[in-house]
């Protein structure tokens, strides 16, 4: 038996997902990265393993709601429990005006946005509330929070979602199990998401485009999960009413 703790990373990109990783496994957790591309995932745990870090892969397709409690099952067959799961979906989520949203594109968004968070939270909840233990950290948009004209699309599904984990971290605080939010409000260094955005011509080299460190959301994401002083943060700080 060990006293290693686990943590499982829902979306394990190569900014926020890598940088939480490295932030974790070097405390001491045994990381799960769970992605679609097999490959890049392999990259990922080869990296950590050279920096002494347990790591392990595990490709799914989080857009497949149902496949998420078996995932869950595999995960904690092969690290052992999860004591701490991040969600932070990898993608470049379309934003539109909000008078050109339609129900299917909105549809299509809950499902990785609002759905899969929530399956994976039903997942590993009734573990981390019998170990009377445990922590669950949502990581999402800005317009979670803040409506933004011209930007609609995740914004919805966004604020569904942060509706979910509020209420959650009421029902849970005081068993020993905490919920929470990050809420980024610029892109992300060395993300998939920058990647896309400077492919489709975005002026990510203008210094008026927010961009920030990983590190930064991995260390606030640390602390959200320990401390436990509030439910959800925001990131870059200008933007925190914390």
């Amino acid at each position: 038996m060990t006293d290693q703790k686990t943590i499982a990373i829902f979306g394990a990109g190569t900014g926020l997902g890598a940088s939480v990783a490295r932030h974790y496994g070097k405390a001491g957790f045994q990381v799960a990265l769970v992605a679609r591309n097999a490959q890049s995932l392999s990259e990922r745990v080869a990296e950590l393993s050279a920096q002494g870090v347990d790591a392990k892969a595990f490709p799914a397709d989080l857009n497949e709601i149902d496949a998420i409690p078996a995932l869950v099952r595999e995960i904690e067959e092969k690290s052992g429990p999860i004591h701490t799961a991040i969600f932070a979906p990898v993608g470049n989520f379309r934003m539109l005006p909000a008078v050109d949203l339609t129900a299917a594109l909105l549809r299509e968004l809950a499902n990785i946005l609002t759905l899969a968070p929530l399956e994976v939270v039903r997942a590993v909840l009734p573990g981390m509330l019998a170990r009377g233990d445990g922590a669950i950290v949502i990581a999402d948009g800005l317009s979670a929070v803040t409506p933004m004209p011209g930007m609609s699309g995740p914004g919805p599904a966004f604020a569904a979602t942060r509706n979910y984990i509020l209420g959650l971290h009421e029902e849970i605080k005081d068993r020993g199990v905490f919920a929470g939010m990050l809420h980024i409000g610029a892109m992300i260094d060395n993300s998939t998401g920058l990647r896309a955005a400077a492919a489709n011509g975005l002026p990510v080299n203008d210094p008026r485009f927010a961009t920030i460190n990983p590190d930064i959301l991995a260390e606030e994401i640390w602390s959200l999960a320990t401390e436990r002083s509030h439910a959800e943060s925001i990131l870059p700080a200008k933007h925190d009413p914390h």
